[in-house]
């Protein structure tokens, strides 16, 4: 049966039932697991890092689970199929970002800290207006892309299970947001890591069957694929400007989200809360190696997948799929195997919203309970148990108003708060990281001034851009008051927040301790001093 055919017999594709049926066997596995995690539960060490127990192949592939959100999977798929070569940019863009966060941050950030990010802003500045700083970023970060992955969890539900309306899909994100909140809070890191583990696997040898299904069908030759993309949708799928066009704007439009993909993976928090789940720096090095690996290998398969889904399924009929470009790989799957291949890959695509907003929750909850609670409430005096126990509690609260978000924005144009986390994490922690790690006279003021100066411009900037107001995709009809002109904000925030962080820096009369300053760049370097796995 073909979509066209499934969709004269009812508003979804496959069957519901055996759609469930499949992610509740998913979800039964991984409590388990998350169960059987969660008895090595005992100190802040165990819940926030995993004891620092996992190697650097496990961590990998963990950091794989965890970057490749459903924007990875369906967004990518979807983009090429209908936009072709301008979709497969995204790609690019996302795996080279880790070049960034291999060469420059993922070793010098695991000699350094210890649980979080503020962990390396505030080693050698001052400790509680820094920590307040870098927690405040990371929970924007983290909220926004929970926003939009809770929002992309109600948004599949159409397509999926054949529930179209509010309600439906109100409930579904509840569903979603309260299993996010079992998992962090009975297996800490520890059951996220290794649903994260198990989410990866499913995903790229998902992909990795359709891929050569694919292939199978054009003889295993990538020039008839492509061609058959071109016959269906046109030569231009091959060439780039379908997407973003020709002009000098929407080609300075995709400077700007390309420097907040590539700049922002190495500052989002919660892939840089996966450095300490490794007991050394070495075992750091090769997780980001692994992840470099598989993400690489994946973003292949998704070139296969898109073009092939624009040449089987075709662009219109994709975007006229309930769940629009999003539709392209389940629909896709429909095609190529029928209820039971769909029924695995919508599963595979819950599964990746799951690991990922379990992923973001615990990096927000810890920031909360390390940063703000444990070191600038308590001053670093937080009774031993305390601070875990108030994690559980902010995981809770983070739930609750995850599940709020995402209820309020269905049927909104989420786009923009997926771009807004980029944005904010390359333009307010990556500075700080950077001139931290590398810059001997860096200063608080500079600190406060890069995260503050980074954060407030990147919102400001998309609030009045037209992802918000002024165009036909906006998330507000009917008003118009943008004067930004380009959809990211990146060009102009991220020189930014590096220019207020030397600017601070220049500026301040209180010189930092060059002793810790010193102490800093050796631990960072070798791995002098820096927590081992055995030590809590």
């Amino acid at each position: 049966m073909t979509f066209a055919a499934a969709t004269a017999e009812s508003t979804n594709v496959g069957d519901p039932l055996l759609n469930i049926a499949i992610f509740g066997g998913f979800v039964a596995i991984t409590l388990v697991v998350v169960l059987r995690a969660s008895r090595n539960n005992k100190t802040a060490a165990d819940y926030y890092a995993a004891g620092r127990s996992f190697t650097g192949p496990q961590n990998g592939t963990a950091i794989a689970g965890d970057y490749l959100s459903a924007a990875s999977f369906l967004g990518i798929c979807g983009a090429i199929a209908v936009n072709g070569y301008d979709g497969f940019l995204y790609s690019i863009g996302f795996l080279v970002a880790w070049l960034v966060a291999l060469l420059f941050v993922a070793e010098l950030m695991r000699n350094t800290g210890k649980f979080t990010m503020a962990d390396v802003l505030s080693f050698r500045l001052k400790q509680r207006p820094v920590r307040l700083a870098a927690a405040t970023t990371t929970l924007a970060v983290c909220f926004f892309y929970l926003l939009a992955q809770m929002a992309g969890a109600g948004g599949l539900v159409s397509l999926l299970l054949g529930i179209d309306d509010r309600i439906g899909q109100s409930v579904v994100v509840a569903v979603v947001g309260a299993l996010m909140i079992i998992y962090v809070l009975i297996g800490g890191m520890k059951g996220t890591t290794w649903v994260q583990i198990i989410k990866a696997a499913l995903l790229i040898a998902g992909a990795f069957i359709m891929t050569v299904w694919v292939l199978a069908i054009y003889g295993f030759n990538l020039s008839s694929l492509l061609g058959a993309a071109a016959d269906k949708g046109g030569e231009a799928v091959l060439s780039p400007g379908l997407q973003y066009g020709l002009t000098g704007l929407s080609r300075l439009d995709f400077v700007s989200l390309a420097l907040a993909l590539v700049l922002g993976t190495a500052g989002l928090p919660h892939v840089l809360m996966r450095f300490y789940t490794v007991p050394t720096a070495r075992e750091a090095r090769r997780s980001v190696v692994w992840a470099i690996w598989l993400i690489g290998v994946f973003y292949l398969f998704t070139l296969v997948l898109g073009y092939g889904a624009g040449a089987l399924i075709g662009k219109d009929t994709i975007l006229a799929a309930p769940g629009g470009v999003n539709s392209a790989a389940p629909l896709l799957a429909f095609e190529l195997g029928g209820p039971l291949l769909l029924g695995l890959i919508s599963a595979v695509a819950f599964a990746t919203i799951l690991a990922v907003v379990a992923g973001l929750t615990i990096t927000a909850a810890t920031s909360f309970a390390h940063d703000v609670y444990a070191s600038v409430v308590k001053k670093g005096k937080a009774g031993p148990g305390t601070e875990v126990r108030v994690a559980r509690i902010t995981v809770v609260v983070i739930g609750l108003l995850a599940i709020a978000g995402g209820i309020g924005v269905q049927g909104q144009n989420v786009a923009f708060l997926v771009a807004l986390a980029f944005a904010v994490a390359a333009s307010a922690n990556l500075p700080t990281i950077l001139y931290s790690l590398y810059w001997k006279r860096f200063s608080t003021r500079g600190a406060l001034w890069s995260m503050y100066g980074g954060l407030g411009s990147a919102v400001l900037l998309i609030a009045f851009s037209p992802v918000v107001s002024g165009a036909e995709t906006s998330m507000v009809q009917g008003v118009d008051f943008h004067w930004f002109p380009l959809t990211n904000p990146g060009i102009v925030s991220i020189p930014l927040g590096f220019l207020l962080g030397w600017l601070g820096t220049v500026t301040s009369r209180t010189l930092e301790n060059p002793r810790i300053a010193a102490e800093m760049e050796v631990r960072s370097l070798t791995g002098y001093g820096a927590e081992e796995a055995t030590k809590h």
